[in-house]
């Protein structure tokens, strides 16, 4: 018996944000995983209603299956904690934290991770921004600075393009985040109650793993375990368990790498990475042994106030 069986569950999914797609589909698989396992679930599309729907249909506890902002970022983790709610995933802060790339970047750096040089630039100076604003010049990649699932990330090679690259990630939360282009392996680390369960290789078919590559089927390959030595999975392990502890992460969490010039740098961590039969996080669960259904019911497990 679970610890939560016989209690009313809600798996929240769909929501507002630019993720919203794939919120729905993972929150439909986690819904039909746990129902497999006998729980009693509610699946919920959140609106601005939310609150009072969960209190109207007695909710005793949450499945977070939201992405992006409003569901990754805190804010629906700090309506579930002032409605007295249990969830699953990271809390407030963690939330927070994870979403919003330049901080995290900081944390990380100071934990010693290695991390790709960068600038950050208010979303009203993005018209502005030139290559000579960047010390380690283009190519550079840009992104959105409070955003997941690559929504509004580009690689711009030359500097007719930075422009427009920086004024559409400024249509987004967060500001402007201009990287460094690093050419190496994609590699994502699945990091469940703090211990990695091990790294999956990507190659996308296309310039990066961008939007598209993630949810087109057949764009991307994907490796699991990834195609490196066995002291490089070691070393991003590690990377990832420091990740993660930064952060005050809780359930799962995916962290992302870049291996290049020898070392592993860290990208992200996304506090509720997708969760489908066939997203990363649950391809490197089923390595290890551990089903879909199974997966879902353990993150249900571990569900709880966080405040």
């Amino acid at each position: 018996m679970g610890k939560w069986t016989g209690k009313k569950v809600a798996v929240l999914h769909g929501g507002r944000s630019s993720e919203r797609d794939v919120s729905l589909n993972t929150g439909r698989a986690c819904a039909e995983a746990l129902r497999q396992r006998g729980y009693d679930v509610l699946l919920l599309d959140v609106d601005l209603e939310v609150a009072a729907r969960l209190r109207g249909a007695g909710i005793e506890v949450v499945f977070n299956a939201l992405h992006g902002r409003w569901g990754e970022d805190g804010a629906i983790q700090g309506l579930l904690e002032a409605c007295g709610i249990p969830y699953t995933g990271s809390g407030v802060l963690a939330s927070a934290l994870g979403m919003d790339k330049p901080v995290s970047k900081v944390l990380f750096r100071d934990r010693g991770l290695a991390v790709v040089d960068y600038r950050v630039f208010p979303a009203s100076r993005a018209a502005q921004i030139v290559a000579s604003d960047l010390p380690f010049g283009l190519p550079a990649v840009v992104k959105p600075g409070a955003e997941g699932s690559s929504v509004g990330v580009r690689v711009v090679r030359e500097e007719a393009a930075l422009r427009e690259a920086c004024l559409e990630a400024a249509r987004f939360k967060g500001g402007v985040v201009v990287e460094r282009y690093l050419k190496g392996r994609e590699v994502n680390v699945a990091v469940l109650d703090g211990a990695a369960l091990g790294a999956i290789e990507i190659v996308p078919g296309r310039e990066f793993y961008d939007y598209v590559a993630k949810y087109t089927p057949g764009m991307t390959q994907y490796f699991y375990p990834a195609r490196i030595a066995a002291e490089e999975t070691a070393a991003v392990s590690r990377a990832a368990e420091e990740a993660y502890a930064a952060l005050g992460c809780a359930g799962v969490a995916r962290v992302d790498f870049i291996l290049a010039e020898g070392k592993a740098f860290i990208l992200e961590v996304n506090t509720l990475p997708g969760m489908t039969a066939t997203s990363l996080v649950p391809k490197i669960a089923t390595g290890n042994g551990i089903s879909f259904p199974d997966l879902c019911e353990r993150l249900l497990e571990g569900a709880a106030l966080k405040g």
